[in-house]
């Protein structure tokens, strides 16, 4: 039976220099994932709204990733196990045609995954520690690594064409409209502009422990989170590598390397 490791150097042909003591958060699951999301409404601002309704058609120009909003329940049939559903929201950029008119606007993305989170009954306190009653800690901590989506194809649609589950609104936290210069555009409206985006995430399941660990090199995920994706522009984006160096930073820098110069 081998000795028990202690803090200090360790001897190892695994490039392993030492073991510490840690107190840290250990990541009990995680997924990596490509979404291909179709046809997400984009709520535009006002001015845009004007060029959208004598526009011809509109092409993609770009789209950044502003806020993901996290919330983990536990799932009462499997234990351990936990729903994590996640809220994106994006600032999209578009071009009409033919007028060539820049438009701007929001769009919204759910997403839920489930990841094991493990069980703890224990509560810690510190003197970071949040006020009583600010919420339950025996939950695990969820974490989103996002890097701005991939604007893959955009539409106009007249709101005659379409069916009753298109016309949904939304409701926008005060902090996200805040971030668009003027005033979104949540009503009803002649005519309808959608987006097909791809994005790449990363979702971990996290919490406090203490460890004794060696020091090795970033952690990537293995296991791809689980969806279905069955629409066309998605085809291109099935063939983009995962952008490993956009959530790590890398040795050395190469302009071929950029995931985006495919598009």
């Amino acid at each position: 039976m081998p000795d028990k490791v202690v803090p200090g150097p360790v001897e190892s042909s695994a490039s392993i220099r030492e073991a510490v003591s840690i107190n840290t958060r250990k990541i009990f699951d995680s997924c990596r994932d490509k979404d291909c999301v179709d046809d997400l409404r984009v709520f535009p601002t006002v001015s845009s709204q004007s060029y959208i309704e004598s526009a011809l058609s509109i092409r993609p120009k770009s789209a950044e990733l502003l806020y993901v909003a996290v919330h983990v329940e536990p799932i009462s049939f499997n234990r351990g196990y936990y729903t994590i559903d996640c809220t994106y929201f994006y600032s999209v950029t578009g071009e009409t045609f033919p007028a060539g008119e820049t438009v701007n606007g929001l769009a919204v993305f759910d997403k839920r995954v489930m990841l094991f989170g493990s069980v703890a009954s224990s509560k810690t306190f510190s003197s970071e520690s949040p006020l009583p009653g600010a919420g339950p800690d025996d939950l695990p901590i969820a974490v989103v690594d996002s890097v701005d989506p991939i604007a893959l194809h955009m539409k106009l649609v007249d709101a005659d064409c379409l069916l009753p589950t298109d016309l949904e609104q939304r409701t926008i936290p005060p902090f996200i409209a805040a971030s668009f210069p003027e005033a979104l555009v949540l009503t009803d409206t002649a005519r309808r502009w959608f987006v097909t985006i791809g994005q790449f995430s990363i979702i971990r399941l996290e919490r406090d422990t203490q460890l004794l660990v060696p020091a090795y090199d970033y952690s990537l995920p293995d296991k791809e989170c689980p969806c279905t994706t069955e629409d066309d522009p998605c085809t291109l984006f099935s063939r983009i590598r995962f952008p490993v160096e956009e959530f790590f930073p890398p040795d050395s820098i190469s302009s071929c390397d950029d995931y985006r110069s495919m598009i």
